[in-house]
């Protein structure tokens, strides 16, 4: 069981990038706009699929690192507004 939150990709992000890389220049560097690259840096956006891509090949991590992240952050997340039980489906006979 959990007990506290998990990062938000954008957090793990800014440990794998170059402290002298702006995020102008990441962003251009990736191809995406410096707004798209800030917002999840800032944990206001997630990671999409091309987006982890994009971080695989820059940053030399597997394909699905950053979107593993984000599906454990959006979880937990989910998780925390959680509060209606629902029964399991009756077994078919």
């Amino acid at each position: 069981m959990e007990m506290h939150a998990p990062a938000h990709p954008g957090e793990v992000l800014k440990e794998y990038l170059p402290e002298n890389l702006s995020i102008t220049d990441a962003a251009s560097h990736l191809g995406v706009t410096r707004v798209a690259l800030s917002r999840i840096l800032n944990s206001k956006a997630g990671i999409s699929a091309e987006m982890d891509l994009l971080l695989s090949d820059a940053l030399g991590t597997s394909a699905g690192f950053w979107s593993r992240i984000q599906v454990q952050y959006d979880i937990w997340q989910a998780k925390q507004k959680y509060h209606r039980h629902i029964t399991r489906f009756p077994q078919a006979a």
